[in-house]
């Protein structure tokens, strides 16, 4: 799949990341101390790493916005199944993610 739509290159790298299961290059682009929330709900970023990094990806790119940092498509769980889902990251000034939301996109 190309992620060339996602025009934020830091979004884009962690898609990219993502797609190919490689966790070294995924945690490379988070802060140490990365909020994240699954649907909401604060979640370990260490947990959600390890569970979806490999076993998760996104199957197509519908809608990007918000400067590149929100993606929504279709994605794929080995263990949840098929089902649309966002991804919304935002940027710390030392270019590195701090904060990821994802979850079910309607």
């Amino acid at each position: 799949m190309n992620t060339n739509e996602v025009t934020n290159p830091i979004a884009r790298a962690a898609i990219a990341a993502l797609q190919v299961g490689d966790r070294a290059a995924w945690s490379a682009l988070f802060e140490p101390h990365v909020d994240l929330f699954d649907d909401g709900n604060p979640r370990s970023f260490q947990a959600f790493t390890t569970e979806a990094v490999g076993h998760e990806r996104f199957t197509s790119i519908d809608r990007v916005g918000e400067d590149g940092l929100y993606v929504v498509g279709d994605f794929h769980s080995e263990r949840w199944g098929d089902f649309r889902t966002y991804f919304r990251f935002q940027v710390a000034p030392s270019g590195k993610i701090s904060r990821l939301d994802v979850g079910q996109a309607e």
